[in-house]
């Protein structure tokens, strides 16, 4: 039954994509609850680990917001409207087609709610069966869409809390360094990469930020990005191997670059306001996992130079 199913999946690109969109939606679904939940979780255990060394005399951190349960967790409480507070029943949180069904508000109250919802379960959705369609029915396949997922919630946790949580960027290093042994590599797509490219790329990924940090808060006073990037681009490395993360790092700083300014002169932004760094990093390494090898292969061919 499953080798006919892979069959048929092998050699219908078009079905396998289609099937793979609907996956892609349901765990867009759950990264929303993730985007949503996880920095709170981090917010609280935060507040529950300063919460001894406070004195008496110190002022105390803020309270946690009051608006959430305990437990709370990525599995408890259901969720909920939140204007209202009412459970979301089942068939009120079909990916996309709930909110359509609805008409983007509350079935319980009335009140709107946020098209970021159904625009993240879409966005999933989409990069899941350009995923599919790119590498096909094959093991790495599975490996470029759990990268895909990752990077989303980074990406949107970054742009809400200027934050890379470790429980995000270390799990996706260690599974690149661990898939790495697996050998599921396929032709054209180089992913997952050797355990020699995927140890040299975790460290080079990691340190190369790690030194750039440093050398632009010696020379300027202020931070340039965080620790979450360093871990994050580590991440990549571990995945993809060395080759790829200069890459990776100038086409990730030229976007940034771009936007910022963008955003500057639309007065969108401030001056001296932090950008976050991570879903830039986050967008050049989908890129450098869907299409680095031939992007480098075109690139190094106008100085006639050829990779491998």
């Amino acid at each position: 039954m499953l080798n006919d199913v892979a069959q048929l999946y092998s050699t219908s690109p078009a079905l396998f994509a289609g099937s793979v969109f609907l996956l892609g939606l349901m765990i867009g679904s759950f990264l929303n609850v993730v985007i949503y939940r996880l920095p709170v979780m981090l917010d609280r255990q935060w507040r529950a680990d300063c919460a001894p060394l406070q004195s008496a005399a110190a002022p105390a951190a803020p309270a946690a917001p009051a608006d959430h349960p305990t437990p709370f967790n990525l599995v408890v409480p259901r969720s909920a409207c939140p204007a209202c507070r009412a459970p979301i029943k089942a068939i009120h949180n079909i990916p996309v087609l709930s909110y359509l069904l609805l008409r983007g508000r509350c079935a319980h109250c009335g009140a709107s709610i946020s098209v970021r919802y159904p625009a993240i379960e879409l966005f999933s959705g989409v990069l899941t069966a350009l995923v599919a369609w790119r590498f096909g029915a094959q093991a790495c396949t599975a490996c470029a869409m759990l990268i895909t997922w990752f990077l989303i919630a980074l990406t949107f946790i970054d742009l809400d809390h200027q934050l890379l949580p470790d429980s995000l960027t270390l799990p996706l290093l260690w599974l690149g360094l661990l898939a790495s042994l697996t050998g599921w590599s396929a032709p054209g797509a180089n992913l997952p990469v050797d355990p020699v490219s995927a140890i040299e790329g975790a460290a080079a990924g990691y340190v190369s930020l790690w030194a750039i940090y440093h050398a632009f808060r010696l020379l300027t006073g202020k931070e340039g990005m965080g620790y979450g990037d360093f871990k994050l681009l580590g991440a990549l490395g571990a995945w993809l191997g060395l080759q790829m993360l200069l890459p990776i790092v100038l086409l990730s700083a030229l976007v940034g670059a771009l936007v910022g300014i963008g955003l500057i002169a639309l007065r969108r932004h401030q001056r001296g306001t932090p950008i976050p760094f991570g879903p830039f990093l986050a967008a050049a390494g989908w890129l450098a996992m869907m299409w680095g090898p031939q992007m480098l292969e075109r690139y190094l061919s106008l100085y006639g130079v050829h990779s491998g």
